[in-house]
């Protein structure tokens, strides 16, 4: 009865289109309050901010402001400037840039909506320009974005490390593998389908033209290396690292590549702290909901009723990318997280899956749900750089959300794909 209570009036929130971070904290007051008495309010509120004082969600405004520090400066255009000069004469050679800078721009950012606006306000006019239809554009430039949240470093990853309690280091050397296959499944359905319309090899570039286009981005792509060379490296923490991208993101910017000026830090900050509050209020009333819930021995009742349904790790897989693909229609990955990780993860290590490969599914999941339909984040950025509709979005994003749901099965039931490389780097 408490557990229909709590999610029926979270439900009922949503249909009042009452925000999700409100609507978690809502539902969880007003059914600890009919249920247990005004005693275990205290209790939740205090949760509330305890459950931020955490040391690794540092990590989350420090890569906000990274990636808005070089998307808001040319880095990102460099970026793309030294894809193109790399693979811009294949045929589908633009929107095979625009993945290929998506790839490299989500090593810098960690977001998947920064990627989508720093690649795709750049490149979706020059992709139309080349005689592309609009749908290839949109569909190209709208998925491959959603790798932000799959290549560390991911701010998705660093909430479900502190959510399991997993090393976000494990998590982040998980995710490469990963990100790498299906951005390279994406650059190829790209490639075959820019075949059958009739686009054609074109002369590449220079070596020496590569060479300049390198030079240019060098100080944007060291990012990387800092970030991913110092977590594995062993220099600095996930969250150091975090701060290190801050520092090195504004000296690029306001120094080397002289983008933007003093007096334009005041929007980058503001900006990083709004997305950075909304987030960690969304992560404190979804930490409340997933606490209360605890307490009233949901996981464990979770997990006796798998036990007595006998179901194996393949039909459990399969019901959790069930459960998360409806639940990425209706809320956002961090909401997600907090509430379903407690609920799952008990299940699945007692089936005998990998905490950090379980980490990788979920954050495929989230990634689905960032371009699905009605609060997938990437289809409101897209549309608004393209100035398209929500409807004509999401068809253009189909062909290549199948791609991505391939490749989501394949790192499912293939552990291997994510965890030989932390495995082999731990060793």
């Amino acid at each position: 009865m408490i557990v229909a209570t709590l999610f029926g009036l979270f439900f009922l929130f949503l249909l009042l289109s009452v925000p999700v971070a409100v609507s978690l904290g809502l539902s969880t007051m007003i059914t600890a309050y009919i249920f247990e008495g005004k005693d275990l309010l205290i209790d939740l509120a205090s949760n509330l901010f305890t459950q931020l004082d955490k040391y690794a969600l540092m990590a989350i405004p420090m890569f906000i402001l990274a990636g808005n520090l070089l998307s808001k400066g040319g880095s990102a255009k460099r970026i793309i400037e030294f894809a193109k000069a790399f693979v811009g004469h294949l045929p589908g050679g633009l929107p095979i840039a625009a993945i290929f800078a998506s790839i490299i721009f989500a090593a810098v950012s960690g977001s998947s909506p920064a990627t989508v606006a720093a690649i795709g306000s750049i490149m979706f006019g020059a992709i139309m320009a080349a005689g592309y239809p609009k749908t290839y554009a949109i569909g190209t430039i709208t998925t491959a974005g959603s790798l932000g949240i799959l290549i560390p470093p991911s701010i998705v990853m660093i909430i479900y490390g502190v959510t399991a309690e997993q090393s976000i280091g494990k998590l982040f050397m998980a995710g490469i593998i990963p990100g790498l296959l299906i951005g390279f499944m994406l650059i190829a359905v790209t490639y075959v389908g820019a075949l059958r319309l009739g686009f054609k090899k074109t002369k590449p570039a220079s070596w020496k033209e590569r060479w300049q286009k390198f030079k240019e981005s060098f100080w944007a792509l060291m990012t990387i290396v800092i970030i991913i060379g110092g977590i594995y490296g062993g220099i600095f923490t996930p969250t150091e690292a975090a701060a290190v991208s801050a520092i090195w993101a504004l000296f690029v910017s306001l120094f080397i590549y002289r983008d933007i000026k003093i007096t334009e830090l005041g929007d980058v900050f503001f900006e990083s702290a709004k997305t950075s509050a909304m987030i960690l209020f969304i992560i404190a009333n979804a930490s409340m909901f997933a606490y209360f819930l605890t307490l009233e021995n949901v996981p464990q009742m979770l997990t006796d009723f798998v036990v007595n349904m006998h179901l194996n790790k393949v039909m459990f897989l399969i019901a959790v990318n069930i459960i998360l693909l409806i639940a990425g229609n209706f809320m956002e990955p961090s909401s997600i997280i907090m509430i379903m990780v407690p609920l799952l993860l008990p299940v699945a290590t007692m089936l005998g899956i990998d905490p950090i490969h379980f980490g990788v599914i979920i954050t495929i999941n989230m990634e689905l749900g960032m371009l699905t339909p009605p609060v997938g984040l990437n289809l409101f950025v897209a549309s608004g750089i393209t100035g398209e509709p929500i409807k004509e979005v999401v068809k253009s994003v189909l062909p290549w959300f199948l791609v991505l749901l391939v490749g989501l099965l394949l790192i499912t039931y293939i552990p291997e794909i994510s965890l030989w490389l932390p495995n082999t780097m731990m060793k």
